[in-house]
């Protein structure tokens, strides 16, 4: 075997031990348990260089070796090899996600639940994006007598509601009047587009109805913008005090990031759209120097749209996550094209 390729089975199997026990991996180890079929001498020449490399290192005087970020880079890039999810694996999560599917941000929360659960990571769902994103239908649901709701259904899945109030009693009739006059202006309208000078032009059109309208329309106004925000799902936070690699300080300063949701709402949607692994300072975050985020899209019509993704300690089963990740986001995005269908 060439001394590269020896030296890369060397690595491979470091990271392997390490992330299976947690526990430093010695030259001994390595030459009984991985069948190199070279002496100890050789092993321990080949793990001086790959530390001289970067590629791992020992955590103290006497003990084996670890991976480094770097290592762990190697490995997923060039080693690893991902094994997707089983047939009766992938049933068990759509069906599971199937029990929250009334809306996206329900799906997306749902999804972000199961992943902590069964890679016991923190996990995110953000829902999906609102670029291009249109006026589907509105519907008008009565609250009482001087009382309504606006019920809007976006082109991307999202649905938002915002009440409104009238100075007048608000009958059956009327809100199906609304309900025919204000389909015909707004759907097929991009959301972003919803602003105040376009309720000012519609409200124009509308001539003397539009004298019982202005609440209604601000409330369509309000549901847009609302709509047009990506949110963020989140589960697992809880986890950080149980990560063996992370001291109090370095949890107190992730948490602190991830209680930052504009900043991390951010730093999501700049993630590829392609399965990626960022690991420690990859992130440019000096919070997340000890960490890995996996990450990859699911799709909506087709199209990538909002991403799914786990925080975890670089010691982890990357392999075992991208498989649930990916099998996770083929649901979600299954799950959320059946609700735009039912819509």
């Amino acid at each position: 075997m060439e001394p590269a390729a020896r030296r890369e089975k060397i690595l491979a199997a470091i990271v392997e031990s390490y992330i299976g026990t947690g526990e430093p991996v010695g030259s001994k180890s390595l030459t009984g348990e991985h069948g190199l079929n070279v002496s100890s001498a050789t092993v321990r020449n080949d793990m001086a260089e790959l530390t001289a490399q970067g590629y791992i290192v020992q955590p103290h005087t006497s003990a084996g070796r670890i991976p480094t970020a770097r290592g762990y880079r190697y490995y997923i890039d060039n080693v690893m090899k991902v094994t997707p999810i089983a047939e009766n694996g992938r049933e068990y999560i759509c069906e599971t996600l199937s029990l929250h599917a009334d809306s996206p941000e329900s799906i997306l929360q749902g999804a972000a639940n199961l992943l902590s659960r069964l890679t016991d990571s923190i996990a995110f769902g953000t829902t999906p994006s609102a670029k291009d994103s249109r006026v589907r239908r509105l519907s008008f649901v009565q609250t009482g007598a001087h009382g309504a709701m606006v019920v809007l259904m976006a082109s991307n899945s999202v649905i938002k509601t915002k009440l409104f109030r009238c100075d007048f009693v608000i009958t059956p009739e009327l809100l199906e009047v609304f309900d025919k006059a204000l389909n015909e202006v707004f759907v097929g309208v991009p959301l972003e587009a919803v602003n105040r000078p376009f309720i000012q032009t519609a409200a124009a059109r509308f001539g003397e109805l539009s004298l019982f309208m202005p609440s209604a329309l601000t409330a369509i106004k309000d549901a847009c913008a609302l709509a047009s925000r990506v949110s963020l799902c989140h589960s697992g936070y809880q986890m950080l005090m149980n990560l063996p690699e992370q001291n109090v300080i370095a949890a107190g300063r992730i948490l602190e990031f991830l209680q930052n949701e504009q900043d991390l709402t951010r730093m999501l949607d700049r993630l590829p759209l392609q399965t990626a692994v960022t690991l420690g300072r990859e992130n440019k975050r000096v919070e997340l120097a000890s960490s890995a985020v996996i990450s990859t899209r699911y799709t909506v019509d087709g199209n990538p749209s909002g991403v799914l993704a786990l925080l975890a300690p670089l010691r982890t089963d990357y392999a075992r996550a991208i498989a649930v990740l990916e099998c996770t986001a083929r649901c979600v995005g299954e799950a959320l094209d059946s609700l735009s269908c039912d819509e």
